[in-house]
């Protein structure tokens, strides 16, 4: 089996497919339209998010048997219609949900005692004790908008605080000991913080936006790790500014590129100076699952199901 590699990855992926007689050949720089002109002599992708994996793709994609998503979304690659064609579709979530539930931690805490504000003041000579008054996660609700893999992370990280932890998620019967399960409409009556690890799909696209937020009993902190274009940016700053929220963490952002991996490419947005300039709000470039560890993981998730699918050992 010939296998292609569209961006690079922890080293063990490769050497541990070449250890099992597979032919690997690296492609870091094609554009799409050369690599689908080749694609054909391939068996198996491995990617993380260089470009889109669509219907024409698939077309010239005549032998394929699996597409490898070094991640834990698949939003970027027609699923249904590579199912159709027979393609067996792998992801890798259990490789960084751990990055993201430390992430998603550190963030809270970081907004809720003004770490980067604090920081920032002190290297300009500033010692303001009282303006930096933090606030306590104990007594507090906090909710999870989706309960699989980086939910459940997230919830894990909270069991050493005494906080009442809820989720929410269109699955049934998924909650467990770090979480309870409630309806939509007792979430957004309790909770105190809000945050989102749901995968990008036609009910999360825009969900976040004026009339969900001010469905809220509360005012309430938000955290984002999850997908970018869930939350309405002019909607989230026009909370910020009525104190409908009360603070933002978000790793991700409705700006980004489809790939991940940049931003806009010119133009500012007004909604997006607001939020750099808004000392309540914590920013990071989409790495909350990106972290040295998490990168063997995720490579090594990905080698243990193209083998433990596709692997026939020679007797």
């Amino acid at each position: 089996m010939k296998i292609l590699h569209l961006d690079t990855n922890h080293e063990l992926l490769i050497n541990q497919l070449n250890d099992l007689g597979y032919i690997n050949h690296e492609d870091y720089t094609s554009s799409k339209d050369e690599v689908e002109a080749k694609i054909a002599n391939y068996e198996g992708i491995v990617l993380r998010s260089r470009f889109t994996i669509d219907k024409q793709f698939l077309d010239a994609a005549k032998n394929l048997k699996f597409i490898g998503r070094v991640g834990a979304g698949l939003e970027n690659i027609d699923c249904d219609y590579a199912e159709q064609k027979g393609v067996y579709l792998i992801s890798a979530p259990e490789g960084n949900r751990n990055a993201v539930g430390e992430h998603t931690l550190g963030m809270l805490l970081s907004l809720f005692n003004k770490l980067n504000k604090a920081d920032r003041e002190v290297r300009q000579g500033k010692w303001l004790r009282e303006d930096n008054r933090g606030i306590e996660l104990d007594g507090l609700t906090v909710g999870l908008i989706g309960y699989g893999n980086m939910g459940k992370a997230f919830a894990k990280k909270l069991r050493g605080f005494d906080v009442e932890v809820l989720c929410y998620d269109i699955k049934p019967n998924v909650g467990d000991e770090n979480a309870t399960q409630v309806s939509l409409q007792e979430f957004q009556e309790k909770v105190d913080v809000l945050s989102l690890h749901t995968p990008q799909t036609p009910l999360t696209l825009n969900m976040v936006n004026t009339q969900f937020i001010n469905q809220f009993k509360k005012p309430f902190w938000l955290l984002n790790t999850a997908r970018g274009k869930s939350i309405v940016t002019v909607d989230l700053v026009s909370a910020l500014k009525s104190r409908k929220i009360l603070g933002a963490g978000l790793d991700v952002l409705e700006y980004e590129k489809k790939s991940f991996e940049s931003l806009f490419a010119k133009t500012i947005p007004e909604a997006f100076q607001f939020l750099i300039a808004a000392e309540n709000v914590l920013l990071s470039p989409h790495v909350a699952g990106w972290t040295i560890e998490s990168k063997q993981k995720l490579a090594q998730t990905i080698v243990d199901k193209i083998k433990a699918k596709f692997y026939k050992p020679v007797i």
